[in-house]
């Protein structure tokens, strides 16, 4: 179950990522999509589905996105509504922005009633954005409500390299009752090696729990995508970009990439001791890359076999 894994702080945990479909979707394509996801996740071997809760972020940059924003449904109704056949644990993010005080302790005590619901709270996408629920307000209605709700947050190991303070942001999100963490896609192995040297140590001098460490993966299958994957803030070496760009089969070359990348970030935390895992996403709707995304997720779970 995952609630234990995480509980005992395993690692090698495995989930899958998508995001609802989009508002404007009719009743019966929504229901095609879902059934299209639950025929596709029902066939992995995962231990959680991963729900995203997708915001505006248009204010946290001046450049223009490559994909227009339309709106989502809320995951938590997505998963409860359209894929109850499912029953794969789920982890739903909540950007807490998108709630005030009322709705998110209303959708906290309705996680009261369902077992597989984890949740992943997520803070304004940047500090212009004016919102009636803080992160902080989040963690202490969660508190409240129900505070066995398994709770995770979000790691960026590449803001790591410019800050220096994300093993602090970590540590301070675990003393906020967070008991594991979701990277940002991650395609920048050093900055996340780095980030796990300084969340290893800090953790052991402070006695706090070395919670897992979950690095989210997604393949990339064109210049459109690596675009929107720079503007979502997913850093990228200069030279693996211009690898992507010149590759005569960018798709391939980003599963060759990201399998790597995920090898050696495991095996460096279990050398640490730390409990490494990983997440599969696909940022694009592409059917290539969607598939793209379930092979990746199959070259992850023969690493992790293999150094077991």
């Amino acid at each position: 179950m995952l609630t234990d894994k995480i509980r005992n702080k395993e690692k090698g945990i495995v989930l899958y990522g998508i995001t609802p479909p989009k508002v404007n979707h009719t009743e019966d394509e929504i229901k095609e999509i879902a059934k299209k996801h639950i025929d596709r996740i029902s066939k992995l071997d995962v231990d959680g589905l991963v729900l995203y809760d997708i915001q505006d972020e248009s204010d946290r940059t001046d450049e223009e996105r490559p994909f227009p924003f339309i709106k989502t449904l809320d995951p938590c109704e997505y998963s409860h509504k359209y894929l109850q056949e499912l029953k794969t644990p789920r982890i739903v993010y909540r950007a807490v922005g998108n709630y005030n005080t009322e709705t998110f302790t209303n959708w906290l005590d309705f996680t009261k009633q369902d077992g597989q619901v984890h949740s992943v709270f997520v803070g304004a996408a940047s500090h212009e954005q004016k919102n009636p629920l803080t992160l902080k307000e989040a963690y202490r209605l969660k508190r409240e409500v129900n505070n066995n709700l398994c709770l995770g947050g979000i790691a960026i190991p590449e803001r790591h390299k410019k800050k220096e303070d994300e093993h602090l942001r970590v540590a301070s999100k675990i003393e906020n009752s967070c008991e594991f963490f979701i990277t940002q896609c991650v395609y920048d192995v050093e900055a996340s090696k780095v980030f796990l040297t300084d969340y290893v140590k800090y953790v052991k001098e402070n006695n706090l729990p070395m919670v897992p460490i979950i690095f989210t993966l997604t393949p990339c299958g064109s210049k459109k995508t690596l675009d929107f994957m720079k503007w979502l803030g997913i850093s990228i070496p200069n030279y693996l970009e211009e690898d992507l760009k010149e590759s005569g089969d960018i798709l391939h070359d980003s599963i060759l990439i990201s399998k790597k990348i995920f090898e050696e970030l495991y095996t460096f935390g279990l050398k640490r001791g730390i409990p490494v895992g990983c997440n599969i996403e696909s940022v694009a709707i592409r059917k290539a890359e969607i598939e793209a995304s379930v092979e990746l997720l199959e070259e992850v779970k023969a690493i992790i076999e293999k150094h077991s």
